[in-house]
């Protein structure tokens, strides 16, 4: 039976974790408002640069080899965004995850000893009762482990493939971009 004591700890820890995740959440937000931020201001100069580099240009030429000269690197700070965004993501949930998980190995721990004072202190004759209890929580923790494990394999094979994603939209701008100088020349 919990006392007092154990639930006012419990509930406590409770709120120390929520105020966690949401400094957590805070600290992920803040990041992505700065990325946007220095994108904008990026974003800004260089279209000030663009405009002024289009208006002076004198014929179709030139017109053709500005526009070679901006595909590439628009496509590759494109991609850079985009892994900013993932990557602030990705530490985002990972500390999440690192919290649930810690959180979960203490409950784990705390009704293994729940039930280990309940098979010491059971009467005759419900040793069945509490080898099933405890066969039952085992098979519980093996299918946690199971899906963690899973988990981090499908954002490892996730991370990949936006890699793999993001390097052959590069690739494509890089040929892109030469065969328009390849044209404009």
């Amino acid at each position: 039976m919990l006392t007092a004591e154990q639930l006012i700890a419990a509930h406590k820890a409770n709120v120390e974790t929520l105020f966690g995740l949401t400094s957590k959440a805070f600290e992920g937000v803040e990041k992505l408002i700065e990325l946007n931020l220095q994108v904008a201001k990026t974003a800004l100069g260089e279209t000030a640069e663009t405009v002024q580099a289009a208006l002076s240009v004198k014929d179709a030429q030139e017109l053709l080899s500005l526009q070679a000269s901006l595909l590439q690197p628009s496509a590759e700070k494109a991609a850079a965004y985009s892994r900013h965004i993932y990557d602030i993501a990705s530490a985002t949930s990972a500390e999440f995850t690192k919290l649930a998980e810690s959180q979960i190995a203490d409950a784990q721990k705390k009704t293994s000893s729940l039930v280990d004072n309940a098979a010491k202190n059971a009467p005759a004759g419900t040793e069945n009762a509490v080898a099933l209890v405890k066969s039952a929580m085992a098979a519980a923790n093996n299918a946690y482990e199971s899906l963690q494990k899973a988990a981090k394999q499908a954002t490892e094979v996730a991370e990949a493939n936006f890699n793999a994603v993001t390097n052959t939209a590069v690739k494509a701008s890089q040929n892109a971009a030469r065969s328009a100088k390849r044209t404009a020349a």
